[in-house]
């Protein structure tokens, strides 16, 4: 349903979409697990009358998700849960020889997010929840030095290093306005990443030049950006419910990317690259139609508006507005067992431009591709 969850009940995955939808679940206890399979297609063509090209190297990304909710008693007010998610990561790689090799190589980021929950039902209609977020992760960057070895081989420069965070938080609210109508707002707080002894790593580099690019120990931060989110959801019919979120990414925290090296030489100098992320928004609709108590299907489209300014377009992130389409169905298999599956089609708009710290202009299109699978489990 293009990701419509806000003022929507369908399983423990409700914790990560609205806390407080989580008591509304009609089950006593729940567990759901889950995953995608994304495989982006990613192109550069250099400006014209030039006809280079590169398409970024295949890889297969797999995000995934567990959730379990629990009722203190039957009729408990009270419900707990807790949740282990990727909500934010990417990987992007091209040919270490390509036009663009001394911006980027490759680059990974993962993130790993643990939530405990808690949901309480005022009365019929008004729920409200809450949890903390544990956030830890996993930073790598590989892009090629300007400088060659005697075999005629630029010099590489690796950084990596783990993440660990404070912490965040995750508030929600849930209101049952008629049997037919519901609303939802939730908060998702920003999430700094913290690598305090990350690893700077050169190589190929010559020996004339090497006491220059000698490999040291780097800190960093990166922030994970806010989300507040707004919904509805109604019942056209008994079959028919329709769905709508609308979320507020504040993406303006990711301004400047800054490496600390330990160690600076007259040509390793630390790195202040300028992003200057704007705020964004993502406008969501999805439907589902209830053809049996055992079968359902569902669809959506969403618009993500790119947080990426006119002036900061980069292959670090060429990032464009996006249109999505969605397909899904579950069928249950008895009272306790469902399965789940989902189809996910992005369509990047072609985009244009330049980053002006490094002026490396090129026109980019991006596809891709998301199958899912999931199963919950009713006890």
């Amino acid at each position: 349903m293009a990701h419509c969850g806000t003022a929507s009940l369908f399983d423990a995955s409700v914790l990560f979409f609205n806390p407080g939808a989580m008591s509304f679940l009609d089950s006593t206890n729940s567990i759901c697990v889950g995953s995608n399979f994304i495989f982006p297609r990613l192109s550069y063509l250099e400006p014209s009358p030039g006809i280079y090209t590169s398409e970024m190297v295949h890889n297969l990304s797999t995000p995934f998700s567990f959730y379990a909710a629990f009722k203190f008693k039957k009729k408990s007010k009270w419900n707990a849960g807790v949740g282990i998610y990727t909500p934010f990561g990417s990987h992007a790689q091209w040919e270490d020889g390509w036009k663009g090799q001394f911006i980027i190589r490759e680059i990974e980021l993962r993130s790993f997010f643990i939530q405990p929950t808690f949901s309480y039902k005022i009365n019929e209609k008004l729920g409200i929840g809450g949890a903390y977020v544990f956030a830890t992760g996993y930073f790598y960057l590989r892009k090629g030095v300007p400088v060659q070895n005697m075999d005629g081989n630029y010099g590489e420069v690796t950084l990596s290093g783990k993440a660990e965070s404070k912490g965040g938080y995750n508030i929600g609210l849930y209101y049952a306005c008629t049997k037919k109508l519901t609303f939802g707002i939730d908060y998702r707080s920003a999430v700094t990443l913290n690598i305090s002894s990350g690893e700077a790593l050169f190589e190929n580099i010559p020996s004339s030049l090497s006491s220059y690019f000698a490999s040291t120990t780097f800190t960093t931060q990166l922030t994970l950006p806010s989300a507040t989110t707004v919904g509805a959801s109604y019942l056209l019919t008994d079959k028919i419910k329709i769905a709508s979120d609308i979320n507020y990414v504040e993406w303006s925290s990711y301004d400047t990317l800054s490496i600390d090296f330990a160690a600076n030489t007259d040509k390793l100098a630390d790195v202040n690259s300028a992003r200057s992320y704007s705020n964004s928004f993502i406008y969501r609709l999805g439907a589902e139609y209830t053809i049996t108590k055992k079968f359902t299907v569902r669809t959506g489209a969403y618009f993500d508006q790119s947080p990426v300014k006119n002036g900061f377009v980069s292959p670090e992130s060429p990032d464009m507005n996006k249109i999505g389409f969605t397909l899904g169905t579950s069928v249950r298999l008895g009272q306790r067992l469902k399965i789940d599956a989902s189809f996910l089609w992005i369509e990047g708009l072609e985009r244009s431009g330049a980053a002006l710290e490094t002026q490396f202009l090129g026109t980019y299109k991006v596809r891709a591709l998301s199958p899912g699978l999931g199963l919950e489990y009713v006890f």
